[in-house]
């Protein structure tokens, strides 16, 4: 709830502030790190009360988590709208592959932020992320266990390994990749995902 005296929190307000409030821990996250940046230097740079951010937020922590965790849903939400199309298990799965690459390079910062700083999490939170991340990597590795099962992608390659070598890949973004760069993120994510659907091509008999 709000601080005494901070009044009521308006329709506006409560479409502003938790978005107010997570630019600005992804912003001083970034700068000074999660152990260095106080709720108070968070709040003031946000221009709200304490009380504001934990009507919200119960902890520091939340705020870290969120911004991990709204990225993880958007991409959790598009993965089964393409997974649940009528379409050849190749075509979702390239869809997949390429709209996760470009996902992550729209939200980079934030989840530089988060992978740098997940170990601070308190353990509960920590669980949870692994386990929402997980659920998100086994719905992408039905797509490949489809395929497998159709004979239109290649058995010899362990599903989940697949899986894991092409997140690797993805999660490495934020070590090379510049907005200035030769390539767009549409055209880094059509090759992220003709790499992964090659990888599963069967071999020529």
């Amino acid at each position: 709830m709000n601080e005494q005296g901070s009044g009521p929190v308006s329709a506006g307000q409560e479409e502003t502030v938790p978005r107010r409030l997570l630019a600005v821990a992804t912003r001083l996250f970034a700068e000074r790190g999660f152990d260095r940046t106080s709720v108070q230097e968070i709040v003031a740079a946000a221009g709200v009360t304490k009380g504001a951010m934990y009507h919200y937020f119960d902890s520091k922590d939340d705020l870290l988590y969120e911004i991990y965790g709204r990225i993880l849903r958007e991409q959790t939400e598009r993965l089964e709208k393409f997974a649940a199309t009528e379409a050849p298990v190749r075509e979702r799965l390239v869809a997949a592959a390429s709209d996760v690459v470009v996902s992550s390079i729209a939200n980079l910062d934030d989840t530089k932020i988060f992978l740098q700083s997940m170990h601070q999490l308190n353990p509960d939170k920590q669980r949870a992320v692994r386990a929402e991340r997980r659920r998100y990597h086994e719905r992408f590795r039905a797509l490949i266990e489809e395929g497998q099962r159709t004979g239109e992608f290649r058995t010899d390659q362990p599903a989940d390994l697949v899986v894991d070598y092409f997140f690797g890949a993805v999660h490495h973004l934020g070590f090379w990749y510049h907005s200035d760069g030769a390539l767009s993120a549409r055209q880094i994510g059509d090759h992220f995902a003709d790499l992964l659907l090659g990888s599963l091509r069967p071999s020529a008999a």
